[in-house]
């Protein structure tokens, strides 16, 4: 890995209670302290986030400033304009609100890339709900069940939906991101139809604990990822929204 730099991307809205732990973590990484950076894409948030991220040690872009087009609501935009302010070889994405990240988590996300045959690489942890198990209800019930039927391939994927992954960024500025929270399980989809599923590594990290949600927030997240799913399928007449390939982008 010595010769990849590596840039961690945190999409964050309204998590100053969390963003500052998450972007120390990342810094006491091995490849972000040696030759990498950690970078915040704060969309618009309302409160500290930008501040406590920036006293963190990050590099803090609003999303509006990575590019002229007009911003869409989704974590998936600021995903996508992540990976056009990312200066590394490889970017690793994680998650604002996660309260137990590790320093390895980043190294081991970005280690598999020493293989140029890899292309992208799922965190695989233990997902803890309240503090215990049973965490990942919109994973377990939703894109595992549709993935089975529909992209059998992708079944040795332990968490097709962990906000916690890497991507080799000349391959992320190729493939379109969905601009929700379907962007997880549309990236899988897209570099294994490209590089096949071979390309798709994983690394298995400690217990991840972050900010569960309601039933009341997951049914449409749970929507949008199905919908994701069956689109990239050809079944039906799904259709999500989704920011185009950055190569394909003239601005």
């Amino acid at each position: 890995m010595s010769a990849l730099k590596v840039s961690v991307v945190i999409p964050a809205l309204n998590e100053e209670a969390t963003v500052g732990g998450v972007v120390e973590a990342c810094l006491r990484s091995r490849c972000v302290s040696q030759a990498g950076e950690v970078l915040v894409i704060d969309s618009d948030s309302t409160d500290a986030t930008a501040k406590h991220a920036a006293a963190a040690g990050a590099r803090v872009c609003n999303w509006r400033e990575v590019s002229p087009q007009p911003t869409r609501p989704g974590k998936g935009e600021a995903l996508w304009r992540g990976v056009r302010a990312a200066r590394g070889d490889v970017v690793v994405f994680i998650d604002a609100d996660v309260t137990s990240v590790q320093p390895e988590w980043v190294d081991a996300l970005a280690a598999p890339f020493a293989d140029p045959n890899i292309h992208l690489v799922k965190a695989a942890y233990r997902r803890e709900l309240n503090g215990g198990p049973g965490g990942g209800r919109v994973t377990e019930l939703t894109a595992k069940p549709l993935l089975r039927m529909l992209f059998p391939q992708l079944n040795h994927i332990t968490q097709p939906l962990a906000g916690e992954y890497a991507i080799r960024r000349s391959t992320a500025l190729g493939v379109p991101f969905v601009a929700g929270y379907g962007v997880e399980v549309g990236l899988l989809i897209d570099v294994a139809s490209l590089h096949g599923p071979t390309s798709i590594s994983e690394a298995h990290l400690s217990a991840r604990r972050h900010r569960n949600r309601p039933l009341t927030q997951l049914a449409p997240m749970a929507e949008v990822v199905a919908a994701t799913i069956l689109q990239r399928a050809e079944v039906g007449n799904s259709e999500v929204p989704q920011r185009q390939a950055w190569n394909e982008t003239i601005e």
